[in-house]
């Protein structure tokens, strides 16, 4: 069974949830016998071609972006030739010139959809686009939603659910190799105070602005990894305010980024716009056995963090409800702990690449059975 996998970015270039979803697809069907294959555009295609894990990334040239999506002419003999070769094609949403390419090759091979999120800041330009959007989406053989939240609350995916199916996103917890005990004491060493955290891209959507705010109300230490275009006025709020409790700690290796999951009294994830759709960090956390805090929109958010089972999940965008629950697993350390162990067996239960390979593995053989390629 081959699989083409079509999105708008790929590694080397990006490696974002969407990339690392592609990523986790592509290794954990091969187990199952699907030999994938990623096309993605790129500013370098002769460089960014390469074999990655199993699997080959290839590009096509990138003319230009306009309100974060990528065109290319050389896409469509790209898209053509690798979609010969393929037994499926797995698209991912949102990304306008996906529709074109797809609407345009007359392709006749079986197609997937994983609809990773509505689009949501676009809103002007959504009107224009959801002509193509349905005629594309109608088109397809089968969509599947990240979660049953997002499934149930997407008013797109209401009109397309006699072929939606849900399969949650998955990790492989060897991705994630625990860190050493000398690089615990390290990081032990600088945050000796119980400390929350966040890892994730400073997007408008991820709510720190609300983290910060909330910060202002608890005397527990919070840390932040990672760095996006809301670093500098995230920072100099928090220069502003004096947040002595607040760290910003930049882009860390993995091998620190595990230290400090694995040290923290809890995971905090802000998100109060559905633009988070469905949260991959929640699911690191879990992975860890750490509580979580999140905020109810609706998403995939609430379907890894279930409230008073794995953590809380509180009002958007209220710093003060968001203070309320730091606090309140940072104190009471016996619902820290319960909540903990309660999240790691989600984890192993719903969150696993394995689980996730599986499902997709014979949802390919499923569209795929009786293709004369």
């Amino acid at each position: 069974m081959r699989v083409l996998h079509f999105f708008k970015t790929y590694w080397p270039d990006t490696f974002g949830g969407i990339e690392r979803t592609i990523h986790a697809i592509a290794k954990g069907t091969a187990r199952f016998g699907v030999q994938s294959e990623v096309l993605s555009l790129s500013h370098a295609p002769l460089k960014n071609s390469r074999e990655f894990d199993g699997h080959v990334a290839y590009k096509a040239k990138l003319d230009l972006e306009f309100a974060s999506t990528g065109f290319s002419l050389e896409v469509f003999g790209r898209f053509r030739e690798l979609s010969k070769k393929a037994d499926v094609v797995h698209y991912h949403f949102p990304w306008p010139m996906m529709d074109i390419v797809h609407l345009t090759t007359l392709l006749s091979k079986p197609t997937v959809v994983t609809y990773h999120s509505d689009i949501v800041k676009q809103r002007m330009l959504l009107q224009f686009y959801k002509p193509l959007m349905r005629r594309f989406l109608r088109s397809v053989d089968k969509i599947v939603a990240t979660s049953p939240n997002y499934a149930a609350t997407s008013d797109i995916l209401q009109r397309y659910k006699d072929k939606t199916m849900v399969i949650p996103l998955g990790l492989d917890e060897a991705d994630y190799p625990r860190a050493s005990e000398d690089l615990k004491a390290r990081w032990r060493e600088i945050f000796p105070q119980p400390f929350f955290l966040f890892v994730g891209v400073f997007r408008y959507y991820k709510g720190i602005d609300i983290l910060l705010k909330a910060a202002q109300q608890t005397k527990l230490d919070i840390i932040l990894i990672g760095e996006g275009p809301m670093e500098a006025s995230l920072k100099a709020f928090a220069r502003e305010h004096s947040l002595r409790n607040v760290h910003f700690l930049g882009a860390l290796p993995d091998t620190d980024r595990n230290a400090l999951l694995e040290l923290s009294t809890g995971f905090v994830f802000p998100s109060h716009l559905r633009s988070e759709a469905f949260g991959l960090s929640l699911v690191e956390a879990a992975m860890f056995g750490k509580p979580m805090i999140s905020c109810e929109i609706g998403t995939g958010t609430s379907f890894i963090n279930a409230h008073e089972e794995t953590g809380l999940v509180v009002k958007p965008n209220d710093p003060l409800d968001l203070a309320n629950a730091i606090t309140r697993l940072g104190e009471n350390h016996g619902e820290n702990r319960l909540f903990g162990h309660q999240a790691r067996d989600a984890y192993l239960q719903k969150f696993t690449a394995n689980d996730m390979a599986r499902h997709y593995a014979a949802l390919y053989e499923e569209i795929g059975r009786g293709n004369p390629s």
